[in-house]
């Protein structure tokens, strides 16, 4: 059986061996059960299986899996969906190496929806050519696919977790490798954990936008972390707005899965008018940045948003999406007698830390994967369904690569205890980067904020939230064009030209 501490247990200088990973999502538990037999150490801020993204994912895995499909399909999409900014040659890994990995989770016990011959059972997505979206009873791929992790995580004696414990900067010796982490608890405390290979997989950013499907706790530490050290990153600007969570009043706001949209249900305004087909030719189909923008206008307009799933779905909605069909009962109405009312939300940013084929960052001893990683494979706007995709693939890769041979360990490290952020000004922050750095971007707006970003820090310091929300804010205000999830009205149109952005170091940071 695997080992579990808490984070008051933990010495203040602690080993934890040869390698380290920080997060407990798709991305990191996968990668501590294929690391086996080598030992790893997975570091947690809340008890495993809670806080992470990966459990929400509603749509499920994206992989070719039907007869009629191909994995050269499958990246064709990747790459279309990505507005020019996807490296081929990594969408054709992750789509030729998916299948594999779908089989892997099976063996783990995920329960993957399965038609009546025994095959595996299908979803359209939006972007997709063809149905191959795995999914769990309807919209739970997410949360079942966790608890596999979690209970294979349980019975694996090489895999130590410490829990209640949060990263919030990198060790690194004089020559610049990565040795571990500090981290602090609920209590303030802090520690350092001292490790051969450090592996970021700690999500996304989306908790830095007053509208999110993600954890509360998902605000970039692993950019500001990286960018502090020196790690190049890439594409910051490219946030992803889910166009169909659901508008509430709840934080995070639940979302509506993608896959209602494969099964028919239709977008309509507040006089029941269905809209997308005036804006995209795809109608409901269309890229999720094409809906996104769509939905905005719509509610900018004052016509609202609503998914209406009463015919597409009807009665069949507790069975085939519980998730959606528990949330909506939760605030009070019913999605079979009543469309949903919807607004796009912070879902995934494609930009992050650069990696290589094998998830290796520019700095030695650190690799990244997961939504924290910038791997080429969503470029300006990620194909649906395709993270978790990516998070099993790159996984995978970085165990082969660590699992056998000798980890270098650092010399004498040292690091920095950022400053934590006071509520107030978090709150603050996130209205003011929902506004001005949301589905619709302005230069004016962006200026204003970058503004606002710096008086924060004058005030609280370089916390990691201010240095993560900078690099996406520079960002966004550097690139002068509309590509993907990064629209700007003052410049509607992409350049001639698709090119990435880089960065290694921050502006406040």
């Amino acid at each position: 059986m695997r080992r579990t501490v808490h984070s008051d247990a933990v010495d203040q200088r602690g080993d934890a061996g040869d390698v380290l990973i920080i997060g407990a999502g798709l991305a990191g538990l996968f990668l501590a059960l294929k690391l086996a037999p080598r030992a790893c150490t997975v570091l947690t801020p809340a008890p495993l299986g809670q806080s992470a993204s990966s459990a929400w994912a509603q749509g499920g895995l994206a992989a070719a899996l039907s007869p009629e499909d191909s994995p050269e399909a499958h990246a064709a999409d990747t790459v279309a969906a990505g507005a020019g900014l996807v490296d081929p040659v990594i969408a054709r890994l992750i789509a030729e190496e998916g299948p594999a990995r779908v089989r892997d989770l099976l063996e783990l016990g995920v329960p993957f929806d399965r038609s009546p011959d025994g095959a595996l059972s299908l979803s359209l997505e939006a972007a997709h050519s063809f149905p191959r979206v795995a999914r769990v009873a309807g919209d739970l791929a997410g949360r079942a696919i966790m608890d596999a992790l979690v209970a294979a995580v349980a019975a694996n004696p090489h895999i130590t977790v410490i829990e209640g414990a949060k990263a919030v900067a990198l060790l690194q010796d004089s020559l610049g490798r990565v040795a571990g982490v500090i981290t602090t608890d609920k209590q303030g405390a802090s520690n350092t954990l001292v490790a051969r290979e450090t592996v970021l997989c700690t999500g996304g950013s989306g908790g830095l936008f007053e509208v999110t499907t993600n954890p509360p706790s998902a605000r970039g530490d692993a950019l500001a972390m990286a960018i502090r050290a020196g790690a190049l990153l890439a594409d910051l600007e490219f946030v992803q707005f889910h166009p169909t969570a659901m508008d509430v009043g709840r934080d995070p706001a639940p979302l509506a899965t993608e896959a209602l949209r494969g099964d028919g249900a239709i977008l309509r305004n507040a006089d029941g008018s269905a809209f997308m087909a005036r804006y995209h030719e795809m109608a409901e189909l269309a890229p999720r940045d094409e809906v996104a923008r769509a939905i905005h206008t719509e509610r900018m307009a004052g016509r609202g948003a609503f998914l209406d799933a009463r015919e597409a779905v009807g009665a069949h909605f507790p069975e085939k999406f519980p998730t959606v069909f528990a949330a909506c009962q939760a605030t009070g109405f019913d999605p079979r007698e009543a469309p949903i009312p919807i607004a796009p939300a912070a879902h995934y940013h494609m930009g992050g830390i650069i990696s290589d084929f094998w998830g290796a960052s520019s700095l030695d001893g650190l690799s990244v994967c997961g939504e924290c990683a910038s791997t080429g494979a969503h470029g300006a706007n990620r194909l649906a369904s395709n993270s978790l995709l990516e998070a099993v693939v790159f996984a995978h890769r970085i165990a082969e690569r660590l699992r056998e041979g000798e980890l270098k360990a650092a010399e004498a490290s040292h690091g920095e205890i950022p400053p934590e952020l006071d509520p107030g000004l978090l709150e603050a922050l996130r209205t003011g980067m929902q506004a001005e750095c949301g589905v619709v971007r302005t230069s004016t707006g962006l200026t204003s904020l970058t503004d606002q970003i710096y008086a924060f820090a004058e005030t609280a310091g370089p916390a990691n939230e201010l240095v993560c929300a900078g690099l996406i804010v520079s960002s966004a205000l550097a690139r002068e064009e509309s590509r993907g999830g990064h629209y700007r009205s003052d410049f509607p149109e992409p350049g001639p030209v698709a090119r990435r952005q880089f960065r290694h170091e921050g502006t406040l940071s």
